[in-house]
């Protein structure tokens, strides 16, 4: 009879090993606050520990502690000590592994589980040659059974790649934190994160930020026209025109001509190839797409994999190994609410998955291992788990087959092109279709020589878009391209830029801190702020598991590095200090008190932050920040009072310039739509909830209780008028004029009238005239309604009794801001 001590990392993988391994006859009991799971199989006794992640820490000795008392260029080659986080485990494996004649370790399989295990049973003082090690890439029966079958040597070299990482990242965030933040004078609560990954990370969304603010845009004209009974949309070879005279020169030739020729046309059919399985990057970048960004994607990846659910989530592979059944996963995906589609691929002749261009050893895709129900696991998990699983259901499905057309039309000389797409077999789109967007465009079949009618021709004005900002899952796709971080740390980087306050909001729109720090790292900061550095670290730490390198060579070169930045930093301590300084002072002045002369800032109360007068209390002015929105201060005056301007931010709207007094006639005059229907004294207003939603109110608010639910996106601009047939205001959002209250009887006249049309001929009412558009906007917002029925007859219910059930608003009215 043997002793077997098995070590986890995780309470539910120690559970879910026990249940496998002791066929569900496991028993748990607890001691001194760790609880142990033990079981018998055949003539061998087992106890199984899980441990919460890394019970070791590694740190400086407590005398390095007062920063101030030891030169942070002094840190850079100081000793670093592991102490115990967590004694009462490390007591009791310390305790079964006396009597143990195996100790396993099964952490997670990859650089940090490793050093995990090694580090806690080198703690305990174990004898190594009785340690093993189970490998294993899924908490299944086979993959479980066949690890624990199959025990293999722990991988000294793994765990070493680690604690390099450990060692490293410690340095160098200590080493750049201490001399940054005493520079600026930023200690204490306040102090300034300074980190190896996280500030090149950082300088991304800053250079991204000052592209957007540099960017001019340029006015271009696109020619566009509609052709023949399905109304179908081409443009001039041209595209975009940034001459105004050469677009009004085409315009003027095409916009009168009544029929086009057919200068050529093809047709073919195209395959649509499948999407590679998912790595640990790309399942971040397509969880993000439906609402769940990368740090709690991670979370709940973590749980359906301990759950038995899915396959390890940290992983690089792109390639399913021959080894695994792909038949045996739809099998058992036949037990879930996707059992349709799982039959339905198994009767495939052949099962050929596609892959990716990323290949390794240690852990296969992300794939699902067990069937589930959405009754059985709920919310953003199932939301996960069902894209994992449709993402493998497309990774074995056939290629989609699409037919696309070509046309070129000869328009008085100048030739239109239009593109025609249309799908024939849906292949894999058919199980991933609901994360894709796609429109199908139809073209008639032609030949050169035939004649189209032409319906309409414009000549359209835009301008150039500033570049997109990144959001969570574009960053850690650049992150990773750029080899910033690794897969199992990236979302924790970007977690560390929100806690630091260095970025805010989806879109990581910089922070006035976020942007002073790295201007003064790339300043000052010996290149710690561009990739390649952590780029060739990251290399390096590599190389020790391919065993090139060793942990100590890696960790005395990276010191040397750290310590010529650190010299140059410290040499430049007073002018880095100086740029910060100023930097914050800069965008913490809002302007100067029209009342004493004093400057004005930003201030903050249990309420929340206002601009306030730094001659409080003798003056008391103050005007408040807008709620549920990102806010910039800038260099600009209200050309009607006089005051400072703030850049107001929103979601789904383009940035504004507006008036720090909410009652100035600058913002009035944008915020005010017309007057109040219902009672007939108030002003219609943009208001804003809390959370930054906006709605219309009436400014007479709580006598009278008048709202209306606006788009969310789009400018919205009073035109002085008001609705014919309800009284609300009229708007313009873009292209759109439209009434506000969308349960206006003309809106459903014009909405019967525009499917009417759209019945009797199969074509929506095109840009051909102003009828048309009115036609084809109407069209567009029934299509909206119809989404949101339920929701908005909600609103518009609660809204009539708003007064007497509302609890006074936390409603933001734009006068307020």
């Amino acid at each position: 009879m043997m002793k077997k001590l098995i070590i986890t990392e995780k309470a539910n993988a120690a559970r879910r090993i026990a249940t496998i391994l002791s066929d569900g006859k496991s028993h748990s009991a607890s001691a001194g606050g760790v609880t142990s799971l033990t079981f018998s199989t055949g003539t061998d006794d087992y106890n199984v520990v899980s441990l919460r992640g890394h019970i070791m820490e590694l740190d400086y000795p407590e005398e390095y502690g007062d920063w101030r008392a030891t030169s942070p260029v002094d840190l850079v080659n100081a000793p670093q000590i592991k102490t115990v986080r967590v004694k009462s485990i490390l007591s009791k494996i310390i305790e079964l592994s006396r009597d143990a004649d195996e100790i396993i370790i099964a952490t997670d399989y990859d650089r940090e589980g490793e050093l995990i295990g090694m580090e806690t049973v080198k703690a305990a003082g174990v004898d190594m040659t009785k340690v093993k090690r189970a490998k294993f890439s899924a908490l299944t029966k086979g993959e479980i059974e066949n690890a624990f079958g199959n025990l293999v040597e722990p991988d000294e070299r793994l765990a070493n790649a680690a604690e390099a990482r450990q060692v490293v990242d410690l340095s160098w965030g200590a080493v750049l934190t201490r001399l940054i933040s005493l520079s600026a004078g930023q200690v204490g609560k306040n102090f300034m994160s300074v980190g190896r990954v996280q500030s090149p990370t950082l300088k991304l969304l800053v250079d991204k930020n000052e592209e957007i603010e540099n960017f001019v845009p340029q006015s271009y004209w696109e020619i566009n026209g509609r052709f023949g009974m399905l109304a179908f949309k081409g443009q001039h070879e041209k595209g975009q025109i940034f001459d105004k005279d050469v677009a009004d020169e085409i315009f003027g030739k095409t916009k009168d001509v009544k029929e086009a020729t057919v200068s050529s046309y093809e047709k073919g059919i195209k395959e649509e190839y499948r999407p590679p399985p998912f790595d640990t990057t790309m399942m971040q970048v397509e969880a993000n797409k439906i609402g769940i960004p990368p740090s709690a994607a991670m979370k709940l990846a973590e749980d359906l994999y301990t759950g038995g659910y899915i396959s390890y989530p940290r992983t690089e592979n792109t390639e399913y190994p021959r080894s695994l059944s792909l038949r045996g996963v739809l099998e058992r995906l036949k037990d879930s609410d996707f059992s349709e589609e799982a039959s339905e691929l198994l009767k495939q002749e052949k099962i050929s998955p596609s892959r990716g261009k990323r290949r390794t050893t240690d852990h296969p895709p992300i794939y699902p291992t067990a069937g589930a129900t959405s009754a059985k696991i709920k919310g953003d998990k199932w939301k996960l788990y069902e894209l994992i699983v449709r993402r493998f259901l497309a990774t074995v499905a056939p290629n989609a087959v699409a037919e696309v057309s070509e046309v070129k039309l000869d328009v008085a000389g100048e030739t239109f092109k239009a593109d025609g797409y249309v799908q024939k077999e849906k292949g894999w789109k058919k199980y991933y279709g609901k994360y894709l967007r796609a429109a199908e465009s139809r073209i008639p079949d032609m030949k050169v020589g035939d004649k189209v009618d032409v319906r309409g021709i414009t000549n359209d004005e835009s301008q150039t878009k500033p570049p997109y900002r990144y959001n969570q899952g574009s960053l850690i796709q650049e992150m990773d391209r750029l080899q910033l971080g690794t897969k199992s740390t990236r979302h924790d980087i970007i977690g560390k830029l929100f806690s630091r306050n260095y970025v805010q909001g989806n879109y990581l729109i910089p922070t006035a801190s976020g942007i002073a720090l790295t201007k003064a790292l790339e300043h000052h900061g010996g290149g710690i702020t561009e990739p390649e550095m952590t780029a060739k670290l990251e290399r390096d730490m590599l190389s020790i598991t391919d065993g090139e390198r060793s942990l100590e060579s890696v960790v005395k070169e990276s010191q040397d590095m750290l310590r010529d930045v650190a010299v140059k930093i410290d040499s430049e301590s007073v002018a880095i200090g100086d740029e910060i300084k100023a930097a914050l002072k800069k965008q913490q002045f809002v302007g100067m008190c029209p009342s004493c002369g004093n400057s004005m800032t930003i201030k903050k109360s249990k309420n929340g932050n206002f601009i306030g007068c730094n001659g409080y209390p003798e003056c008391n002015r103050a005007y408040p920040l807008p709620k549920g929105a990102l806010v910039q201060m800038t260099d600009s005056v209200c050309p009607v009072c006089g005051l400072a301007q703030i850049k107001v931010i929103r979601k789904g709207v383009p940035p504004s310039l507006q008036c720090i007094d909410p009652k100035c006639k600058s913002n009035t005059d944008k915020n005010d739509l017309g007057p109040c229907p219902t009672c007939k004294k108030g002003t219609i207003r943009i208001m804003y909830s809390k959370a930054g939603r906006r709605f219309a109110g009436c400014s007479e608010w709580p006598a009278c209780t008048q709202t209306y639910p606006l788009r969310p996106r789009g400018t919205i601009v009073p035109v002085g008028e008001s609705c014919t047939e309800c009284g609300a205001p009229v708007v313009q959002i873009g292209s759109i004029k439209e009434c506000i209250n969308m349960d206006c009887p003309l809106r459903k006249k014009r909405k019967q009238t525009a499917e009417t049309e759209t019945e009797n001929t199969g074509i929506v009412p095109s840009a051909a005239s102003s009828d048309d558009r009115v036609g084809r906007v109407v069209t567009v917002v029934v299509s909206d309604r119809k989404r949101s029925s339920k929701k908005t007859a909600k609103k518009t219910s609660a809204s009539k009794t708003r007064s007497k059930k509302t609890e006074k608003p936390s409603l933001e009215t734009a006068d307020n801001e």
